[in-house]
């Protein structure tokens, strides 16, 4: 698959050359799948910026890439790269496979940034629903960075929005025990099933799991929408094994926002999140 490059305006006329974007998209990180490609969003003239690194929702099941709403252009004014991955999906691949196609995305992005303009030892994991899961465990599980060449340390900061499987043995203890004290069906196709069925596994894939001291860990900012018991309580969880490991987390409940909005509304002025997103970001790149 060949990749294509355009130069995009945020207005039609009379545009800064600041605010010029360039978007180059479906670049290959592997070639196993047509899914294994990401976007770069660059300012112009880009030299050296911090990047962030965009993992879609989608219950690890749907999702795209060009789901990002604002934030491409938010970030870019602030004066980031901005790359938004795709990867394989479930059913269609197991677990593992589509974790590593993420690792894979950020093996990319660390040899190549530099040529789009980013700075590779001034990443941002971020992520939303799934993507969020995704995000906790890259910066937690370091097997996945050291499969890549490089270390947790060049990772600055992580910015899970709304997840609910930090902990995934806590979140299927929870749905199952729902399910059982109000007589509903077990899930067929829940989180026990989507993780592999196995014990050790919904461990593995669990970012509690591998919160350690001396890791080089980076500091989380834990998004969550105010009304959602699961997301809130895996997000105190995660901030509490953080804290306990000496690794700065903070945990944001964002009100009168519902799972899609929390994300979409990333990037809009007066976006009580997004302050504390941004807030949040400058203070991570000062590690």
């Amino acid at each position: 698959m060949k990749h294509v490059t355009c130069l995009l305006f945020v207005a039609a006329a009379c545009v800064p050359e600041a605010y010029a974007q360039r978007v180059t998209r479906d670049i290959p990180y592997a070639t196993a799948h047509e899914r294994q490609v990401l976007d770069v969003h660059a300012p112009a003239g880009a030299n050296n910026l911090p990047v962030v690194f965009w993992i879609h929702g989608g219950g690890w099941q749907t999702g795209d890439k060009k789901l990002v709403a604002l934030k491409p252009k938010a970030f870019m004014d602030a004066g980031f790269v901005f790359v938004s991955i795709n990867h394989r999906l479930l059913p269609t691949v197991d677990m593992g496979t589509l974790t590593r196609d993420v690792a894979s995305a950020l093996g990319w992005v660390h040899k190549n940034i530099a040529a789009h303009g980013g700075d590779p030892a001034r990443l941002l994991v971020m992520g939303h629903s799934s993507g969020g899961q995704l995000a906790a465990l890259m910066c937690t599980d370091d097997r996945y960075a050291k499969a890549e060449g490089f270390s947790l340390t060049m990772i600055k900061g992580c910015v899970p929005v709304d997840a609910d499987t930090f902990d995934i043995p806590a979140i299927i203890e929870m749905a199952e025990t729902r399910a059982r004290v109000h007589h509903l069906p077990l899930p067929t196709y829940g989180h026990r099933q989507k993780f592999g069925d196995d014990p050790a596994k919904h461990r593995d894939f669990s970012a509690v799991t591998h919160v350690a001291r001396d890791k080089g860990i980076p500091p989380f900012l834990i998004l969550h929408i105010a009304g959602h018991p699961d997301t809130g309580a895996q997000a105190r969880r995660l901030a509490a094994v953080l804290e306990a490991a000496g690794i700065s987390a903070k945990v944001v409940a964002g009100r009168e926002t519902t799972h899609t909005s929390i994300n979409d509304n990333l990037g809009a002025a007066n976006d009580p999140v997004t302050s504390e997103l941004f807030a949040f970001v400058a203070g991570a790149l000062k590690r």
